[in-house]
């Protein structure tokens, strides 16, 4: 265990340089841990992850793993850190705004950060057979999706079925905040959008809701400032977990 957490110990403060690379455990390894365990190393990530994105911000990112002795390295087999359902825009790159490489996240990417069959597929497939402790479900500011659906604007069919829980999301927004409108309801909208995946993730897969109940695996949510590069840190979802309850 102790050879896995100690790349990310205070990885703000570390000198300038490569990042070492983290001993991976494998999935049999990480599925074995005590759920005490496997909550530490989920904060652990956690915090590389805050590290990595005031890395980014202040123009010191380590830019890590992404070497060709790195790519055989994961040519043997995959074991990330951490899964993010993020949305797809071309502004909202993950590995680089939270400076990480090759193999350290398992990114499921789609417009509106949702959480359909397919995405909910994917985050399970990382979480049950890659044993990922961490999942951040990650939002963003000026999001084009939720505000086609805050504006009404007229889409396809297929875009419909891809953004119908933001639509939920919005009308969930405009019943507890009426008194929001234009920007500001775009915004907030994007925050509940977020908690809206994450209880789509818990409802949709026993395997998900299962390991958060368990206490295996950590699930929280996060926007991403399209203009500053900062990461607003959201925590973890009550209501999601009161859908285990």
């Amino acid at each position: 265990m102790g050879a896995f957490l100690a790349p990310f110990a205070r990885a703000d403060e570390r000198l300038p340089g490569p990042s070492p690379a983290p001993v991976m455990k494998t999935a049999h390894e990480s599925a074995a841990m005590p759920n005490a365990d496997a909550m530490r190393e989920a904060e652990n990530v956690l915090r590389e992850l805050k590290a990595g994105n005031k890395r980014f911000r202040a123009g010191r990112a380590r830019h890590p793993h992404m070497t060709v002795a790195r790519i055989r390295e994961t040519a043997r087999g995959q074991h990330p850190f951490a899964v993010v359902l993020s949305c797809a825009d071309s502004r909202v790159p993950p590995e680089i705004f939270l400076d990480q490489g090759i193999g350290d996240l398992f990114t499921v990417r789609v417009a509106g950060n949702v959480a359909n069959t397919d995405e909910i597929a994917s985050v399970e497939y990382a979480v049950e057979h890659l044993s990922t402790p961490l999942c951040v479900v990650v939002g963003h500011t000026r999001c084009g999706a939720v505000t086609a659906v805050v504006n009404g604007d007229k889409v396809s069919a297929e875009i419909a079925h891809l953004v119908q829980h933001i639509g939920e999301a919005v009308e969930k927004t405009r019943k507890h905040k009426p008194a929001l409108e234009g920007s500001q309801l775009i915004e907030e909208s994007v925050r509940v959008n977020v908690w809206e995946s994450i209880e789509d993730l818990t409802r949709g897969s026993e395997t998900i809701a299962g390991r958060v109940h368990q206490g295996r695996l950590k699930v929280v949510g996060a926007v991403y400032n399209v203009e500053t590069g900062a990461v607003d840190w959201m925590g973890t979802n009550s209501g999601a977990l009161s859908i285990l309850r």
